[in-house]
């Protein structure tokens, strides 16, 4: 056995198999866009209360979550002094080097909450994509930083910036990228040629929200499910051409933030003035059909899931999601009945975040108290199974409390990339040899 492990061909075999199973986290809630984490050798307990950083670097302050491909981190952020910009970095995912910085002029004017850029940058195919709050959109040659192409689509679009700026990361299907932001002349959702960025369709009169699109299989086709500041649509994909969509006005102001959720043939919506709301696809024409609503207005013990920040996840036929006031709340998928609350997995209060990632039997919790929780969630109940401090909260994306971090960490390479507003970090997860 010594004499084989000593053979380089053999340990070359070991690294290929072990790269093998190491996966990029390109775009948005991870390579399928479904918030999975779908990695082996992974931790099952932390050793420690506190995670051990294996690199730390200055950033400034931004909402929007790291994303890792090929070896690079990339993340976006927000300066005010000497002027407002935003900026697009790259980062060698081993050590935190600066590969590359872009830096564009960006005013904020009358956009609420000031932190920074909400939208991750996608990666694919050589190419990173990057969406600011104000409208600026980009394609990078993604090892250089060069810019491929570009639009302001605040002043190309004249786009309705909405109250909290745009925030719904952008979706690349096929050889299109889908955005939404609410441009004039039926334009608040848009595809652009992913390589040359010339516009290829246009959709919708609706303002925008802040959810991100996503893209599903129906009646042996593809559908882009995009929630907008007004309803449900399901939009043809190559060409924009409304397929079907569900009336889901809002109500007080938009608010829709939390990404649609799929499951076999099922939409899940959650937002914290209505409630949770499941769609079935129907697999013969294409077409949805309502299959509950719950909110807390219309139940007599006011117990339903209004998500705010926070993305639900499904598993073995229940809803687990959190709720505006950071309750942790499980509901069954057949009929939306609540079966339990958690108020130990975050410190209840006013916004409070958590995001959930599933992994395997587990479900990773990053609250946004900086933790990094392993659990399982089962109709019986939250069972923590280990809880470690990864970063700290700062103020820039909450001056409230003692500040939060509501920026989704990214999960790549068995390690977790998390930033708060001053700094992203990077931690080995991957579990120790036996």
């Amino acid at each position: 056995m010594i004499n084989r492990l000593r053979c380089p061909a053999v340990w070359m075999l070991v690294l290929l198999a072990e790269f093998a199973q190491a996966d990029d986290w390109p775009q948005w809630r991870g390579p399928q866009r479904d918030g999975v984490w779908r990695e082996t050798g992974i931790v099952a307990r932390f050793p420690a209360p506190e995670i051990a950083v294996k690199w730390r670097v200055p950033v400034a302050s931004g909402y929007s979550g790291p994303t890792v491909a090929d070896g690079r981190v990339y993340v976006t952020d927000r300066l005010t002094d000497p002027g407002e910009m935003e900026r697009v970095h790259c980062l060698d995912w081993k050590t935190g080097a600066t590969l590359w910085t872009y830096r564009y002029d960006c005013k904020y004017g009358g956009i609420g909450y000031q932190a920074g850029p909400r939208a991750s940058v996608l990666v694919d195919s050589g190419r990173a994509y990057s969406l600011g709050t104000a409208g600026h959109l980009f394609c990078f040659e993604a090892a250089t930083g060069q810019v491929l192409w570009s639009h302001d689509l605040r002043e190309a679009y004249r786009a309705r910036i909405p109250t909290w700026g745009i925030a719904a990361s952008p979706l690349v299907e096929d050889d299109l990228l889908i955005v939404q932001f609410a441009g004039a002349d039926d334009a608040c959702v848009c595809a652009f040629d992913k390589v040359t960025g010339k516009e290829r369709w246009r959709a919708l009169p609706d303002v925008a929200s802040y959810s991100t699109p996503v893209v599903s299989a129906q009646a042996a086709g593809r559908v882009a499910v995009c929630w907008t500041g007004e309803r449900i649509v399901g939009l043809d994909p190559a060409s924009g051409r409304r397929i079907w969509e569900y009336p889901f006005p809002w109500e007080k102001w938009p608010i829709a933030i939390a990404t649609p959720v799929l499951h076999r043939d099922l939409l899940l919506f959650s937002e914290a003035h209505q409630g949770t709301l499941l769609l079935q696809l129907s697999q013969t024409e294409p077409g949805v059909e309502k299959r509950w609503h719950r909110r807390k207005e219309n139940l007599a013990d006011g117990k339903a899931l209004h998500c705010l920040i926070s993305t639900p996840v499904i598993q073995d036929e229940h809803v687990y999601g959190v709720d505006s006031g950071g309750v942790l709340r499980c509901l069954r998928l057949a009929t939306g009945e609540h079966v339990w609350e958690d108020r130990t997995a975050v410190p209840p209060n006013r916004f409070a975040t958590i995001h959930l990632i599933r992994h395997g039997e587990q479900t990773w919790l990053f609250n946004e108290r900086g933790e990094l929780i392993i659990a399982r969630l089962t109709p019986e109940g939250f069972r923590e199974l280990s809880r470690a401090k990864l970063i700290e909260p700062t103020t820039d994306q909450l001056r409230r409390r003692d500040g939060v971090t509501w920026s989704h960490p990214a999960f790549a390479y068995r390690h977790v990339f998390a930033r708060n507003d001053k700094a992203l970090v990077c931690a080995d997860l991957s579990a120790p040899p036996p």
